[in-house]
């Protein structure tokens, strides 16, 4: 019997405007040719990510231009959805791999179909347990709560702790998290660590306890249901008009004596909620900072600029087009690990390749034999 011929994966070079990571590190193709796999990676493709070309050779990569690590290729892994046009010597059916924005980039999904490729959306993985090493969404946004408060303290012209001098007591900056998610439980946390006094907001009663777990205030709207437990697929979902008042309510009071905000409220294909008005900003001290996660998706704060700061009422507004780029090492190893754990999940020895189940494959599939098969987007 013949042993089946080993996968080729292309691992290209981004080419989005701000794009600093990379779908693969040394250490993931090393351990994706463990399974029998054959790796590709175009030139230059790690540089921004601090990965020479000669050390995904030492890994055993193969290195070259675009046109030479595509061709032939059963399975390319970006960070940002691949151009279709680079993909036109791929084997038919070939498997495009990456946050592939379906919502956002529907002509390009539906380049993917036409081309008779099968695009795999990792955003869409499902927040099950046995899928939490492949959620590309929790490992970013882990480091884009750390880096929006590392961004504030920079920005902020005051010390995060309590300092007693000779000269004087500094008295602790004032940190309020807007949505406790992933992103926001790192900033929490992150905030903790630098000194500040610090409290957050959900609309999931759920969180409380996570607030209160890493040493900060919880501040909940009381007797007004938020949503109904975290939505499809464990995302939050949108906010009835009843809560979004008195939330409104209740941060206003509260957003006044703050002194840096950090807003992460993100709803998968819809644009990001309002959560701070220019009324609030105004009620704001002089030298406050707000850092807002939501920036790419409109913001959640009035008056967000991505990759600009904007002053308002003395108040300091900033938010990133693409946060974890900003932390291209890390993001990129956390990533390529969740591609890893996403491919050897599913291969099968006998067949030499990655055959997906059901439960995971339809959630992640958006398209198949030349046509758009995922229902979640279909619905949309």
């Amino acid at each position: 019997m013949t042993a089946p011929q080993g996968q080729r994966i292309a691992v290209l070079k981004e080419r989005a405007s701000g794009e600093t990571r990379v779908s693969a590190t040394p250490e993931t193709v090393k351990k994706l040719a463990a399974l029998g796999a054959s790796i590709a990676v175009e030139s230059g493709a790690g540089i921004t990510a601090s990965i020479s070309d000669e050390a995904y050779r030492a890994a055993g990569a193969e290195v070259g231009p675009v046109e030479t690590v595509v061709s032939g290729a059963d399975i390319v892994l970006g960070v940002q959805g691949v151009d279709p046009a680079l993909l036109g010597a791929v084997k038919p059916g070939a498997w495009v791999i990456g946050i592939l924005d379906p919502f956002g980039q529907r002509e390009r999904i539906h380049a993917y179909a036409s081309a008779g490729l099968e695009a795999l959306a990792m955003e869409f993985m499902p927040r099950i347990t046995r899928a939490q090493s492949m959620d590309v969404l929790s490992s970013q946004s882990n480091l884009a709560g750390y880096k929006a408060v590392i961004e504030a303290a920079n920005l902020y012209g005051r010390a995060f702790p309590m300092m007693m001098t000779a000269a004087g007591t500094i008295s602790a900056a004032k940190c309020f998290v807007m949505g406790v998610g992933v992103a926001g439980l790192q900033a929490i946390a992150t905030a903790r660590r630098l000194g500040a006094q610090v409290s957050a907001t959900d609309v999931r009663s759920a969180t409380k306890e996570q607030i209160l777990s890493l040493g900060a205030k919880p501040i909940f709207v009381e007797n007004v249901e938020g949503i109904e437990g975290e939505g499809s697929g464990g995302y939050a979902t949108e906010m009835s008009e009843e809560y979004q008042k008195a939330q409104a309510e209740l941060v206003s009071s509260h957003i006044a004596k703050q002194d840096i905000v950090i807003t992460t409220a993100l709803i998968p294909g819809l644009a990001a909620p309002r959560l701070v008005t220019d009324a609030q900003i105004a009620s704001m001290k002089a030298g406050s900072v707000i850092f807002d996660l939501a920036a790419p998706q409109g913001g959640n704060v009035e008056g967000t600029v991505p990759d600009q700061v904007v002053e308002k009422h003395g108040v300091k507004i900033v938010g990133f087009s693409n946060t974890p780029a900003h932390l291209p090492a890390d993001a990129s190893a956390l990533y390529a690990r969740n591609l890893f754990n996403f491919l050897s999940a599913f291969w099968d020895k006998e067949q030499g390749k990655p055959v997906l189940d059901e439960e995971i494959g339809d959630a992640v599939r958006l398209t198949q034999g030349g046509k758009i098969v995922s229902e979640r987007l279909q619905r949309a």
